[in-house]
């Protein structure tokens, strides 16, 4: 048996582990991915159609849909590239800092798809006032940030609480290098705040669901060229030399770079994984 699939722009694999690496037992069940907004879409997509042949193949009958908060093109076209590859697909759309859009989801991908054994937690936006930056923009930027990148997580995973313990589910935080550091260059603390936030709230949770034999476990990125960071990438050679500097590997990463851990950590490859964190830094933090 495979998991059928419930996502959207981000990940949505349907197989339980990569072509390459032998069956590890799964068991049938739904993923659902809170993706991110346009501003992130690029680190994932270009991963989800790397593996869509691979899921397509190995669980033809994968179901996938999801939801994305600002961008209501991205989902379909994410579904649309899992069925042109042989799966099935349906995309939502909500507000993830909003609950009441994400319980309503949670209904309705019951509802129409099944029960949800896989939540992958990807929605987020980054902004770069410093505290020092103008006041009302500072304020703005902390509200926004820690409303989509940490509430957003929150609700959605409380969304699909019940499915997931039912399901004895995984759940896939995505936090980031400033789940450790906070990055000197023009960067807002709330983004920092919010991604400590995430690996906690990932700590605190496989801490409290591990009796149900529901694992939680995030992905740490590190400088990854997405149309986020393009304007920085084009505008701001130093600031990525700082980067490249700091990164062992000496590359920016790239969206399949995210993939192998993401299927890693949502498989049964990893099934005495939790509380943990997987960092697809390019070494940045061995150093």
């Amino acid at each position: 048996m495979c998991h059928a699939v419930v996502t959207a722009i981000a990940f949505g694999f349907a197989n339980t582990t990569p072509h390459d690496y032998p069956a590890q037992n799964p068991t049938r069940g739904n993923l659902v991915d809170a993706p991110s907004p346009k501003s992130h879409r690029g680190r994932y997509r270009r991963g989800l159609r790397h593996r869509a042949r691979d899921r397509a193949r190995l669980c033809p009958r994968g179901r996938a849909s999801g939801a994305a908060r600002h961008e209501r093109q991205g989902g379909p076209e994410a579904a649309a590239e899992i069925r042109d590859a042989g799966g099935q697909a349906t995309s939502f759309a909500l507000d993830v800092s909003k609950r009441e859009d994400c319980v309503a989801a949670a209904r309705r991908i019951a509802d129409q798809v099944g029960p949800v054994s896989i939540l992958v937690n990807n929605a987020g936006i980054a902004r770069r006032n410093g505290m020092l930056g103008a006041a009302e923009a500072v304020i703005k930027d902390w509200e926004d940030i820690i409303a989509i990148n940490l509430t957003g997580v929150f609700n959605v995973t409380h969304a699909f609480l019940a499915s997931l313990r039912a399901t004895k589910g995984r759940i896939v935080n995505i936090g980031s290098i400033q789940s450790f550091v906070h990055i000197r260059q023009p960067s807002s603390p709330a983004y920092t705040a919010s991604k400590h936030g995430v690996l906690g709230f990932t700590k605190a949770l496989a801490a409290e669901l591990g009796k149900e034999g529901v694992r939680v476990n995030a992905i740490g990125p590190g400088f990854i060229a997405t149309p986020l960071n393009a304007g920085t990438r084009a505008n701001n050679p130093e600031a990525v030399k700082m980067f490249m500097d700091h990164t062992p590997l000496g590359r920016a990463g790239v969206a399949e770079d995210i993939v192998g851990p993401a299927i890693f950590l949502a498989s049964d490859l990893s099934s005495y994984v939790t509380g943990s964190i997987v960092m697809a830094d390019g070494g940045y933090r061995a150093v």
